[in-house]
């Protein structure tokens, strides 16, 4: 199955998830007793469907990615030039979520639904960003932290 699945895919580690979940929801409909007749058919195709469900997903988030406004130009030494430029560099669903997030305004919620995700999803996805962010922003000499002890102080 993963072998059939990673030449679907072209990738072991998307082959693998779809694989398992493939065989989670066939095992799920057989303590339901509906099993399907042909599990391995079955199993095959759900696998399949899987992966071509991530690749739409994939395509979306990039079409929105592209319909994005371009970023405003800023002064060189504005240290949001490094936070932004560390936001372009994060994969596609971290860059969305932050976007939504932090310069739309949007609540968790809403940007789960702009995503077509769930609302756990966009947390874990966000928490990812921010972790990412911290570190490169610290690895430019950057504190993230530092600011909300100048605003304070």
């Amino acid at each position: 199955m993963v072998t059939a699945l990673r030449l679907v895919a072209g990738n072991m580690e998307e082959a693998e998830e779809a694989a398992a979940e493939a065989f989670t929801r066939c095992l799920e409909r057989w303590e339901r007793h509906d099993a399907p007749e042909n599990p391995s058919a079955w199993i095959y195709a759900v696998g399949v469907n899987l992966l071509k469900r991530r690749w739409s997903r994939r395509r979306r988030e990039a079409d929105y990615t592209k319909s994005l406004a371009p970023p405003i130009a800023v002064r060189s030494d504005d240290p949001a030039v490094e936070l932004w430029s560390a936001v372009a560099k994060l994969p596609d669903r971290e860059r969305i979520a932050v976007v939504l997030r932090y310069i739309g305004g949007l609540t968790e919620r809403e940007v789960a639904d702009a995503m077509k995700v769930k609302p756990g999803t966009v947390a874990a996805t966000l928490f990812r960003a921010r972790k990412t962010l911290g570190a490169r922003l610290r690895d430019v000499g950057l504190d993230p932290s530092a600011d909300e002890d100048r605003d304070h102080g």
